[in-house]
């Protein structure tokens, strides 16, 4: 038997927050002040995404000088619809829109 686990409500924060930047890239600095999370939080998460490939990664190609390259997140197309099935289960069971569900998929409007 198959066990469906279901995000935990940091994790759907993350996705929806990676959704509403579309195609963009986004600092996992960001996201933490964005979110109100600590990096505790957030980084092991997007670590988790990237592993089970919801998540597409790279480094910063011209950082401002006198600052290191820092990491780069986006969803990938099966991160947006990990984000797409977060939002219609929140719908659900909330009976209103999760915040950013009109466009949790990359490159939609």
């Amino acid at each position: 038997m198959v066990r469906t686990r279901h995000p935990s409500p940091q994790t759907a924060a993350v996705l929806t927050a990676l959704a509403e930047a579309g195609e963009g890239w986004s600092h996992g600095y960001d996201l933490c002040r964005a979110l109100n999370l600590k990096a505790g939080t957030v980084y092991p998460i997007l670590i988790r995404l990237a592993e089970r490939g919801h998540v597409e990664t790279s480094w910063e190609t011209e950082p401002p000088r006198g600052r290191p390259a820092r990491h780069l997140y986006r969803l990938s197309t099966a991160g947006a619809e990990l984000a797409r099935a977060v939002a219609a289960t929140a719908r659900a069971r909330n009976g209103a829109p999760a915040p950013g569900a009109a466009r949790l998929a990359p490159g939609t409007t």
